[in-house]
């Protein structure tokens, strides 16, 4: 048997099958994927079959031991989910410095080769080269590199320039074993005040699809393979028109709404990672309301799953539900209920059966394969259903290499992630997304000449000292540099509700009048962290200068504002002028704000 330290790509061998003297049908890299395919299922169990339909997340130790304890996220110990459940799908959040990710990596594995048929695993994760930090939807960058947010990429406007970030993200996810992107969003951000508008490319059908095609040919390539990051295009058939904003992430958030009857408008990003080759894709938690589609959340939606996506588009990769469908989840005493919405009363084995009806492969964030052995072993759901699903993940399994040789060198991951060559990529881009959205009333003020005394909110004082005197009383102060974020109404629930920036977009006092005080005692120069559309009327006529910007380091930020930049982002989205004007337009419409503060498109130059 080949142990961790000594496998190669010559192959991936299997101590029982070669032990009862069978032929492995792995070790021969030249027959087609279709025939492995089929040995390996002629071989599984009903358990090892079911194993492979569950997407679960694993808890990654700093020290990068296995079997952490079960907690939060994690459903169970990662020792217990390999070899007693047969899982090997896993979804990672935080991880320990490249090396150690990869040591942890290559022990997950060598107990996968452990088990009967020594499967390899599969990590994924959502995205983590930007600046959110949200459990429940990306992650910093840490150790790598540092770009725009997936707005900020669209404030380019280059689809070169986001094939180039994926490329980079992708080589740096190779090189800590992350071999499915739970990404790109695909949804079209029509509704400002939704939560997971950050993660868009916004509010425009055409962009969206050109960047989305873009990121999917970075990480997948023209082909899948063995360099291949797969792509899960989420979330289908797009999650932006959601009622008043509310995500379904959370109960009040469940129902997608069409007024404006533009249900397809939000399809033609999709069309465009589908025509890149998108490996996976994942439905969303939402409820489609007065359309053809049954009520039940897209997860459970055979109309839109089995229907759309399968038979009008032809799709035959992975469908992954989005995390948490089946299982209530407790966060030290908090519960946070399954995301079941429109079959609530249906059990936990009912809900499984008609997420397989529909046409779904995979159960994101579940940790329960017993719930499917059952559903066969009582016939509820034929074996052969079953089979259909599992060819798709090992056909996935094949193509990215990874029953070749499924392990990292850790010497490699700390070479390649977040190098100086990624870092300057990521930091030039950083400067290409900031959007000028103002330059002074009579007469332009930036970019800004010489070494004015700078009084700063929102950055580091030493970052602003390599541009100016930076002073801390205003009255001192030439000008004022102030960084603020959009707004948000803060809620109630558990801590994972309290990470999403939902609600009102305009700011409340008395915030409002504090800044307002600001910028008519001196000239300001104002940049505004755009995760959502914000409300910024009263702020924009008062401001020397305003700037948009979706993920920038100070120095990004403070080169633009000194000239050793100029600006070129354009906005993709609309600033409505109001809110007045936010609850009035129809959420599934893009560019409908009545009377824009700032237009799609908008953005200056020097």
């Amino acid at each position: 048997m080949i142990s961790a330290s000594t496998a190669t790509s010559d192959g991936f061998a299997y101590r029982d099958l070669n032990k009862n003297g069978r032929l492995d049908p792995y070790e021969d890299t030249r027959r087609p994927i279709a025939e492995r395919v089929e040995d390996l299922l002629s071989q599984m169990s009903l358990e090892e079959k079911a194993g492979l339909m569950f997407h679960a997340i694993a808890q990654v130790n700093p020290d990068g031991s296995l079997n952490p304890p079960a907690e939060g996220f994690t459903r169970a110990p990662i020792t217990e989910m390999v070899v007693e459940r047969r899982m090997n799908h896993f979804n990672v959040h935080a991880l320990p410095a490249p090396r150690v990710a990869a040591e942890w990596h290559n022990r997950l594995q060598a107990l996968a080769e452990e088990t009967r048929l020594g499967i390899p695993v599969t990590i994924s994760s959502d995205p983590r080269h930007a600046f959110s930090d949200n459990p429940l939807t990306s992650f910093q960058a840490a150790a790598l590199s540092q770009w725009p947010e997936p707005l900020g990429l669209a404030a380019t406007g280059d689809a070169e320039l986001v094939e180039r970030f994926a490329d980079i993200a992708r080589q740096e996810y190779l090189a800590l074993g992350i071999r499915v992107a739970l990404h790109p969003m695909a949804d079209l951000a029509t509704e400002p005040r939704w939560a997971r508008v950050n993660g868009t490319f916004g509010e425009d059908a055409e962009l969206s699809a050109r960047l989305t095609a873009a990121y999917i040919r970075g990480f997948q390539g023209e082909a899948l393979g063995k360099e291949s990051v797969a792509c899960m295009t989420k979330h289908f058939p797009g999650g932006g028109p959601q009622k008043d904003g509310e995500d379904p992430h959370f109960p009040y958030g469940k129902e997608q709404v069409y007024p404006g009857n533009n249900f397809a408008q939000h399809l033609i990003p999709f069309e465009a990672a589908f025509a890149a080759g998108t490996s996976q894709i994942m439905p969303y938690y939402g409820v489609p309301i007065g359309t053809e589609y049954e009520q039940v959340a897209f997860g459970f939606n055979k109309g839109v799953i089995t229907g759309l996506l399968r038979e009008r588009y032809g799709f035959d990769g992975i469908v992954c539900t989005d995390w948490g469908l089946l299982t209530d989840s407790d966060f030290g005493g908090r519960v946070m209920v399954a995301r079941a919405w429109g079959v609530e009363r249906l059990s936990r084995p009912e809900r499984a059966k008609k997420a397989l009806e529909a046409g779904v492969d995979q159960f994101g964030g579940e940790a329960c394969p017993e719930v499917v052995v059952e559903l066969v072993r009582s016939g509820q759901v034929s074996e052969s259903r079953i089979d259909q699903s599992v060819r798709r993940l090992l056909r996935e399994k094949f193509r990215l290499g990874l029953f070749d040789n499924p392990y990292l060198d850790p010497d490699a991951a700390e070479r390649i992630v977040g190098n100086a060559e990624f870092r300057a990529a990521g930091e030039l881009a950083q400067r290409k997304s900031i959007v000028l959205l103002k330059n002074g009333d009579a007469a332009p003020i930036l970019p800004v000449q010489g070494r004015p005394k700078l009084y700063v909110e929102g950055m580091r004082a030493e970052a602003a000292a390599q541009y100016g005197e930076v002073v801390s009383d205003l009255a001192d102060a030439d000008l004022a540099l102030l960084r603020i974020q959009t707004p948000f109404e803060p809620r109630d629930g558990n801590f994972l509700e309290q990470r999403f920036h939902a609600g009102s977009l305009e700011f409340k006092q008395p915030e409002k009048d504090r800044i307002l005080a600001i910028l008519a005692a001196k000239p300001a120069i104002v940049a505004i962290y755009l995760d959502r559309p914000a409300v910024i009327p009263e702020i924009a006529a008062q401001s020397a200068a305003l700037l948009g910007e979706f993920g920038a380091g100070d120095e990004a930020l403070l080169d633009v504002v000194f000239g050793r930049f100029a600006p070129s982002g354009k906005l993709p989205f609309e600033l409505p002028s109001s809110m007045a004007a936010v609850e009035v337009q129809k959420p599934d419409l893009p560019h409908d704000s009545e009377s824009p503060l700032f237009p799609f498109g908008h953005g200056l130059a020097y």
